[in-house]
């Protein structure tokens, strides 16, 4: 992909919804040191989808607004960027409530399902989310979605590598989220080579 072309669409999800957690910080650094042939957007609407019920589901649109706009964010997207916690050796229960909605199928299609995918995560601890990271490779792979293998990027101790207005202190950190999002890009541009050129035309 050249400079003229238009960016990819990256959607960049939070396993935490706490509104300055390190996991945020984490995607609003990546997108500061991203390529400019990418445009991560950070989304905010992951509190308002519901416990998945497929009883929701065939009640209809009533209450599942938060649902909706998920999957059109989701579908919209040439790929995604999810930064996860990690909670009792785990991914956090909202994050995985979000996958096994956006599981299903539905009016925008099964939105997951060959959607290019690079995972990170942020903990205080010395472990920088490796298990948590681990498990959400396994519900990913189970939803249809490509992981990007490599680079992983495990930010452990936290805390040390934000400044208190939330910027980031750590240049290796910076460097290390700027590899990622380059081989992100790549990862997009692999599997869906036609993204770029439909996108072109229809603009």
């Amino acid at each position: 992909m050249t400079a003229s072309h238009p960016p990819y669409r990256v959607l960049c999800l939070s396993g935490s919804l706490r509104r300055d957690s390190w996991n945020r910080r984490l995607l609003r650094a990546a997108a500061a040191h991203a390529p400019a042939t990418l445009s991560l957007q950070l989304y905010e609407g992951l509190g308002q989808v519901p416990l998945f019920d497929e009883d929701l589901e065939r009640t209809g649109p009533k209450g599942l607004a938060g649902v909706d706009a998920l999957r059109s964010a989701v579908a919209a997207a040439d790929g995604l960027l999810i930064a996860t916690p990690e909670y009792n050796h785990s991914l956090p229960g909202v994050l995985k409530n979000a996958l096994d909605w956006l599981s299903l199928d539905s009016p925008q299609g099964e939105v997951l399902d060959r959607k290019p995918v690079a995972i990170t995560g942020a903990s205080t601890g010395p472990w920088g989310t490796r298990l948590a990271q681990t498990a959400l490779r396994q519900v990913l792979h189970a939803c249809g979605a490509l992981v990007m293998p490599a680079p992983t990027l495990f930010v452990a101790s936290a805390a040390s590598r934000f400044e208190d207005d939330g910027m980031l202190a750590d240049e290796a950190l910076a460097a290390s989220l700027h590899r990622m999002t380059i081989a992100l890009e790549r990862w997009i541009a692999q599997l869906r080579p036609d993204t770029q050129e439909a996108r072109l035309v229809c603009g």
